[in-house]
């Protein structure tokens, strides 16, 4: 069952920043997601934010007062594999001390994610999916076994559905991973999220009081260029090396560091292969209007009411656009 709605539920959505209609659609799929206890596999090359969508269905859900165990399944030892999953009992092997609790027992009553399941063992899959199939689990010398209650969500990068073909990975617990999907998309699909992406990460890292450093138009058009190959988390990297070294408040192409972009250089209004006009345009409103919003901002310290008077536009407008464009008005207070 799902939680009520309330400020805590659109916090966690706010926290999702993407206007592209294909991450709009995952934002819009979460609540109900939320209300399942069926399993739930995420897909999505590496640093597109699986781990969040995991998060927020864990936060909307009815387990959110409850513990999220994430667990990376490339890290098990095969021989401690039982030990990890269920815990063990004083006296049960050589080196068991003293009783453990393990990772199943630690999300009791929450949620656990199976990062990187693909790299599970045979064991491993094994032993999973009998806690998938029957809800129970026995610890490492116990003498009874104990019921689980844990929400599964199952993250990968890696073709799951080929893998059960070529025999890699068992049919029978792709299923039990599998009853609801979504599927990540890369930031290269995503275009319009960048530049409200790399607003958000320049507010989120800055160190320094009053507002984060803006993005020049030659570095909103280099951002926008780039094909992210690492994704998000890529571009949370390149905002994090452009802080320290933006002057003048400014974030130019030569302070990301991206591949392609050596030193200081004139900034160009077009790329070399040009795109259409249409797709043109709208990156150069784009890096206008975070420019002017962070300057309009910066000018009246915050204040939205007094910004949007300034700017000949209505509050709730002003406020929509700077949540588009990653800005917190908060940030320009100082």
């Amino acid at each position: 069952m799902l939680k009520s709605g309330g400020p805590t539920d659109e916090k966690v959505l706010a926290g999702l920043i993407g206007r592209a209609p294909v991450f709009k659609s995952i934002v819009t799929s979460l609540p109900m997601l939320a209300s399942s206890e069926g399993a739930v596999l995420i897909t999505g090359e590496t640093g597109t934010g699986k781990e969040l969508v995991a998060r927020a269905i864990h936060s909307l859900s009815e387990r959110a007062s409850h513990p999220f165990v994430a667990v990376n399944c490339g890290a098990f030892v095969e021989t401690l594999l039982e030990s990890e999953l269920f815990g063990h009992e004083r006296g049960a092997f050589t080196d068991a001390h003293a009783r453990r609790h393990g990772l199943v027992a630690q999300a009791a009553g929450g949620t656990m994610l199976l990062y990187e399941v693909d790299t599970l063992m045979p064991r491993a899959q094994v032993a999973l999916l009998r806690v998938l199939q029957e809800g129970y689990f026995r610890p490492l010398g116990a003498g009874a076994e104990q019921h689980s209650d844990v929400r599964y969500l199952a993250a990968t990068n890696a073709p799951l559905d080929r893998m059960v073909q070529a025999g890699s990975f068992r049919a029978d617990l792709f299923y039990r991973l599998c009853v609801f999907s979504v599927g990540v998309p890369p930031l290269r699909e995503r275009v319009e999220d960048i530049l409200p992406l790399a607003g958000h990460f320049l507010e989120k890292h800055v160190s320094s009081p009053g507002p984060a450093p803006g993005l020049s138009a030659a570095a909103a058009e280099a951002l926008l260029a780039y094909d992210w190959p690492g994704n998000v988390r890529e571009l949370e990297s390149a905002m994090v090396r452009a802080l320290p070294a933006a002057r003048g408040g400014t974030v130019e192409p030569e302070d990301l560091g991206l591949p392609g972009i050596p030193g200081r250089r004139a900034p160009r209004l077009l790329p070399e292969a040009s795109p259409t006009y249409k797709i043109q345009k709208r990156r150069v409103v784009e890096a206008f209007e975070q420019q002017y919003l962070r300057r309009l901002m910066s000018e009246h310290r915050g204040n939205v009411s007094r910004a949007a008077r300034a700017a000949g536009k209505e509050r709730r407008d002003l406020g929509k656009l700077l949540k588009r464009h990653g800005l917190d008005p908060r940030r320009f207070t100082a």
